[in-house]
């Protein structure tokens, strides 16, 4: 019997932060990869809130995930079973990474910039868009 491509699937899940206008206004980037891969499972931009996480948990739920590696970020350990869920940064270094390729191309997600949107929603398109083209290969 052949095994499904997603079964047993180990996720590494975090979010970062970006902001809209000022830093008052904070947008985040809530996103899972594959562990072993390093392919982008799913993704929501939202505030920090527990909701948002929820809406990436929920996109997730097909993949049937058996592991989730986080920070200590408090939505992951109040939403996750504890059987399911290791926290620490020994097992988050590729999404880390990720992080970093993101921030070095999409300028609007660096820390220190002039280089921001002005609107949630072109914020929203901007970085949409880029992941759907370079994770995902779409031609959008």
């Amino acid at each position: 019997m052949k095994l499904c491509q997603w079964e047993d699937l180990e996720a590494e899940a975090d979010e970062m932060w970006s902001y809209v206008g000022s830093k008052k206004q904070q947008r985040w980037l809530w996103h899972a990869i594959d562990h072993q891969t390093g392919e982008v499972l799913a993704y929501v931009l939202s505030h920090h809130q527990d909701s948002a996480f929820l809406a990436l948990k929920a996109l997730l739920e097909p993949f049937g995930i058996m592991q989730f590696y986080t920070d200590a970020w408090g939505a992951y350990e109040r939403h996750l079973d504890p059987s399911l869920h290791r926290v620490g940064k020994r097992h988050t270094q590729k999404i880390e990474r990720k992080h970093l390729t993101l921030r070095t191309r999409i300028k609007r997600l660096a820390r220190k910039t002039i280089c921001f949107s002005k609107s949630i929603w072109l914020h929203d398109v901007v970085i949409g868009l880029f992941i759907n083209r370079y994770e995902f290969g779409l031609n959008v």
